[in-house]
């Protein structure tokens, strides 16, 4: 006899499918977007009504499916008219900079310091968690100091707790729910057209490392630019493949945004969690970011 899932669980696999629809959508609309597919084409591919994509759709992204369309085209025509410009202007040029708009740091890094770095997490308690978001299951570590670890997977699996034993492998590690609300809470207040309340994150990783992490939280929501383009606003140009496997490095997922780096002709250029969830985190911050795309939901 079957044993029935927690109510708990059941909930998280129902959030997760719903995340998965969507972002087989948008994988789809990006690789034909040219073809300008139809919503009943979409829909099908995802085995839904026209009707209920769209409202599951547009409560998910902040857009229509017909916007998110549309929105294709009008990133790659920024990212032509933005050529050449320093990260400053292009944020400028792109209108994302103007009263109201969600570009406010909420994130501090916190570095570790060489002796916590050696010592391994020696007397370090990480709490660590599971959690349903809007880009999918995902594993949330964090100490007293932080957030250290947000890894989005595509099912439980034990490779997110490994890699966190690997990071700190004196550290005690305990499993407590209550280490995914801090991220639950920015995700919810971004979603809600609000600005979250001011998160700490501790990392570890070289001077070159963390000075890369902080640049890209000046990279405003529902914005891109290039490996290059982080590389200048470095001043060091001619790394623009050291910024890449910097970018690579990071451990928390989202919050410190390596998913708006691309690459210079913009494609999506890899992600530690996935192309289609990154081109996912895309979407859903180009529903909540740019004017030209929220001045009418329903469309």
């Amino acid at each position: 006899m079957a044993v029935p899932l927690p109510v708990a669980t059941l909930g998280l696999m129902i959030e997760h499918r719903d995340y998965q629809r969507i972002a087989s959508a948008i994988e789809f609309m990006a690789e034909h977007w040219r073809e300008h597919p139809s919503l009943e084409r979409v829909a099908a591919r995802v085995c839904l009504s026209e009707a209920h994509f769209t409202r599951l759709f547009t409560r998910w992204a902040g857009l229509s499916p017909k916007q998110y369309l549309r929105s294709l085209t009008l990133e790659q025509a920024k990212l032509d008219l933005r050529s050449g410009q320093d990260l400053l202007t292009a944020s400028q040029s792109l209108g994302l900079s103007g009263p109201g708009r969600l570009h406010d740091l909420f994130v501090d890094i916190e570095a570790v310091t060489p002796g916590q770095f050696k010592s391994g997490g020696e007397g370090v308690l990480i709490r660590h968690a599971w959690t349903d978001t809007d880009f999918g299951l995902c594993h949330v570590a964090a100490t007293a100091r932080g957030l250290c670890s947000v890894s989005f997977q595509d099912e439980m699996n034990t490779g997110p707790l490994q890699r966190l034993r690997a990071d700190w492998p004196l550290a005690s590690l305990l499993e407590d729910d209550s280490a995914s609300v801090p991220l639950n809470r920015a995700l919810s207040a971004l979603a809600a057209g609000s600005n979250p309340e001011k998160l700490r994150v501790l990392v570890r990783g070289t001077n070159f490392q963390i000075q890369v992490w902080r640049a890209l939280l000046r990279v405003p929501l529902g914005t891109t630019l290039s490996y290059g383009d982080l590389a200048r606003e470095l001043g060091r140009e001619s790394a623009a493949r050291a910024v890449g496997t910097a970018v690579g490095a990071n451990r928390v997922g989202y919050l410190i945004p390596c998913h708006r780096v691309l690459r210079a002709g913009g494609g999506l250029g890899g992600y530690r969690w996935g192309e289609t969830r990154k081109r996912a985190m895309l979407a859903w911050e180009r529903g909540r970011s740019d004017p030209e795309l929220t001045r009418s939901r329903l469309d």
